[in-house]
């Protein structure tokens, strides 16, 4: 089979159309690496690929030509039979009683010829959310401020947010991503390029409510970055790792039988994954390289083999991994619980990164499913000529299907744990992923088709099961098709006020928006408010020699044709506020206010292709969040948002 055959076979499309409508053909040596990064799929002849079926619905499937019938199937959880049948017809037809859940379809033909694969039974949709329209307050976990926090955000700080988003009315906080990094890489601190997005991120542990700790705290240290203006990463590790592992040997020499129960019961549940994220984490310590470069009995993760680790010289490191892993989850949770006891009807909104660090956790330990020597990206388009590489390994079709879903579920399953709504970032990588081979420019990325069908299936299941809305960050161009795909399968869409414009430029008005969406002002990548409307994003781009795409003139055009909207909605303001009341008066069931824009914050959270020109991820609140209610309008808050305000804050 010639190079161009076998990438066909893999979904990979060797040509694209570019923003600008340039052909893109993929270079043969740039073809080859992605061809070699992906598990070469097992051929079918039987069914071509995973079956889906969807409660409710009748379900049947074309059997391939090459099938000599009859054909025998049986569909198993594990080594338990749950259906089996045979067809005598060229199409099979799936009992209509099956419970949701993913399982394995075998089949054998006339010719004795066998094959197995993937089946999943999903609800019809994805969990809906038992709300009508609320808002939430979305905050960038790390940029708070507060009188007893450790120089950056934490989750004490959350459960405060949570108290005031209840008070003005939220029904819930929205967060950046708040996956695990790297404890001893303070300089990676994007939360979008995590170690692992099973696992939770430990500096935003309130370290002093931690079993064990018993003080000792470097008061000069925690005073200096507590006044900084943007968030010394490095000097709060410094602070809190020391602290944690001291709170640690506390706690093993003779913690709360109360904790020891919960800390047990946490490593009980978790189980084999967690052991394994301990055991990759003593072994990325003790050999400081790649994983990939590290001794061979070890390149592959074994669970027989963790578990003699973590029983020898080096349980003491691993059971630390636990600990604070444990620490995350149970403060979290406190925040989750905090929301729920308040009457908020959504709880936690939480993001979720479209990758991961090649050489983390969640790479080494699904290597089939996630190829480490090709990073997502996107193609050359109008705003970025040369086409963007995000430095992050994503999911492969083949290896999710040889592991029928798991990694995917196991993921998305981990980001609900304590949300009530999630927000899969670049949700058009479901259905494809553009892929750059490393050390090839972006331009010779190629686009690779994704089991879309079978990916919104296993997102239902999961989102049914943990009672979690899934939001879809779907902006800007997709194909045909793919926004109709995922409001079938009950997957909402995001919807962003600056960018709802129509061909002439007019911004859409309230009647565009869809209920199941989550609307917005700005996102992270986007200028606030305040910043739009002082042109701080064209100055600070322009400063930085990037071209905001842009122009003074465009952007008073765009300000005008705002006001006329308002207008049009009997608002005759433009401040934030009557940004936030058009917004509010949509159908949308959810609407997500930043607190940047409520504090006029003009400078936004991150500029995509920056690193160390602009700080990116480091910038904190102008003001503690003790502060907050009287640096904000809340009488103009609640005003704009009135019509889906909370029951907590009438209570």
């Amino acid at each position: 089979m010639d190079l161009f055959s076998q990438a066909q076979s893999l979904g990979i499309l060797t040509e694209f159309f570019d923003g600008q409508g340039r052909r893109h053909v993929t270079d043969e040596a740039a073809l080859k690496i992605i061809i070699e990064a992906f598990p070469q799929p097992t051929p079918r002849r039987l069914l071509d690929g995973t079956v889906v079926i969807r409660t409710g619905q009748p379900a049947r499937s074309r059997l391939g030509e090459a099938a000599k019938l009859p054909v025998s199937w049986t569909i198993r959880s594990g080594d338990e039979p749950i259906a089996v049948g045979k067809a005598d017809e060229p199409m099979i037809e799936w009992p209509d009683d099956l419970p949701v859940g993913s399982y394995r379809l075998q089949l054998i033909d006339a010719s004795l010829c066998r094959e197995e694969l993937s089946l999943i039974v999903a609800p019809q949709k994805a969990f809906g959310g038992d709300f009508d329209r609320g808002w939430l307050l979305a905050v960038q976990l790390y940029s708070i401020r507060s009188g007893r926090n450790w120089g950056m955000g934490d989750f004490t700080d959350l459960a405060g947010l949570v108290e005031l988003g209840a008070q003005l009315g939220a029904d819930g906080v929205g967060l950046n991503p708040l996956h695990a990094l790297f404890d001893d890489r303070p300089g990676d601190f994007s939360p979008y390029a995590p170690n692992s997005r099973l696992f939770l991120n430990a500096l935003y542990i309130d370290v002093e409510k931690a079993p064990g700790f018993q003080g000792g705290i470097d008061r000069a240290g925690l005073k200096a970055v507590r006044q900084t203006e943007h968030v010394d990463y490095k000097n709060v590790a410094a602070l809190k790792w020391p602290a944690l592992r001291a709170a640690f040997a506390a706690f093993r020499r003779g913690g709360a039988a109360a904790d020891a129960a919960e800390f047990a019961a946490y490593r009980a549940e978790r189980g084999e994954l967690l052991e394994r994220f301990c055991c990759f984490e003593v072994l990325r310590h003790r050999f400081n390289q790649p994983w990939w470069e590290w001794p061979q009995e070890w390149r592959q993760p074994d669970a027989a083999r963790c578990r003699k680790l973590l029983q020898g010289s080096e349980r003491d490191e691993a059971d630390f991994v636990a600990y604070v892993q444990w620490l995350a989850e149970r403060q979290l949770r406190a925040c989750k619980e905090l929301a729920g006891r308040l009457g908020m009807k959504v709880g936690l909104y939480l993001d979720v990164a479209v990758g991961v660090q090649a050489d983390g956790f969640d790479a080494w330990n699904e290597q089939e499913a996630i190829s480490r020597t090709l990073s997502v990206g996107a193609p050359p388009d109008p705003l970025n000529t040369l086409g963007q590489n995000w430095g992050l390994a994503g999911f492969n079709a083949p290896g999710l299907e040889l592991r029928s879903f798991e990694p995917f579920r196991e993921m998305i399953r981990a980001s609900m744990r304590h949300a009530g709504a999630i927000r899969l970032d670049h949700v058009l990588g479901l259905k494809r992923l553009y892929l750059v081979p490393h050390g090839f420019p972006a331009r010779q990325g190629a686009y690779v088709q994704m089991p879309f069908d079978a990916l919104l299936a296993a997102t239902a299941l999961e989102s049914d099961a943990n009672a979690c809305v899934v939001i879809g960050e779907d902006l800007g161009t997709v194909p045909q098709g793919f926004r109709e795909q995922m409001v079938d399968w009950g997957v909402w869409s995001y919807k962003v006020l600056i960018f709802e414009r129509e061909d002439n430029g007019h911004f859409r008005d309230v009647d565009y928006y869809p209920p199941n969406a989550l609307v917005t002002l700005n996102t992270h990548d986007l200028s606030t408010y305040a910043g739009w409307r002082s042109f701080g994003d064209l100055k600070t781009k322009r400063s930085l020699g990037i071209d905001p795409g842009e122009t003074d003139e465009q952007r008073w055009r765009a300000l005008g044709m705002l006001d006329e909207v308002l207008g049009h909605n009997a608002i005759h303001k433009n401040d934030v506020y009557s940004a936030i009341g058009f917004l509010s008066r949509t159908r949308s069931r959810l609407l997500a206010i930043s607190l940047e824009d409520l504090l006029g914050v003009v400078d936004q959270p991150n500029i995509p292709g920056t690193i160390d020109e602009h700080p990116n991820w480091r910038q904190k609140i102008p003001v503690a969040l003790e502060d907050i209610t009287n640096a904000v309008d809340c009488t103009a808050l609640t005003t704009a948002t009135a019509e889906r305000i909370s029951a907590a804050a009438m209570k």
